[in-house]
């Protein structure tokens, strides 16, 4: 079973087994459809009773666990995600975790680099493409201008940079 990852265990929330999740996720309200969830590194498999936020927070509290002792030991701990679950994206829109690890090449067919990173801002995503022969790393936007194709089965990008983006 593939897992995806969707947000981190901060802390316990009250005495009735709440937890606090920082989201890793664009949109904290996907909790709302989930019923099952994989902790740790051994994805303890859970049933969510209860979904509620607080500021920018998500605020879980799992069927099985009732009292802050039963809970403590989640501090610090992955939520995961069965992969089946993920949503649904609009057409050429993407996973950062498909995006990571893609090679990037120019229009001309000439490899780049691969992408090690995606920079997250209000504006646009910045990929960040480190070319592991050179050791140089390269910012590229993610936008329509710069990135022509992106083939996720393929992991495969193909970029049409400006005149200094790539040197």
């Amino acid at each position: 079973m593939d897992y995806i990852k969707i947000g981190r265990i901060i802390n316990t929330h009250g005495i009735k087994g709440e937890l606090k999740v920082y989201p890793l996720t664009d949109d904290i309200t996907r909790f709302d459809d989930l019923e099952i969830i994989y902790l740790g590194y051994d994805k303890a498999k859970f049933e969510i009773e209860r979904v509620k936020y607080f500021k920018e927070l998500v605020i879980l509290k799992f069927k099985e666990f009732n009292n802050i002792n039963e809970v403590l030991k989640f501090k610090d701990e992955f939520i995961y995600i069965d992969v089946k679950d993920k949503v649904k994206l609009p057409e050429d829109h993407y996973f950062i975790f498909d995006i990571i690890g893609c090679t990037v090449f120019d229009t001309e067919g000439k490899k780049i680099g691969i992408v090690n990173d995606v920079i997250q801002s209000t504006s646009n995503d910045v990929y960040t493409v480190k070319n592991m022969e050179t050791g140089k790393e390269y910012l590229i936007p993610a936008v329509k201008e710069f990135v022509v194709d992106v083939d996720i089965n393929n992991e495969k990008i193909t970029i049409d940079p400006i005149e200094g983006m790539i040197e």
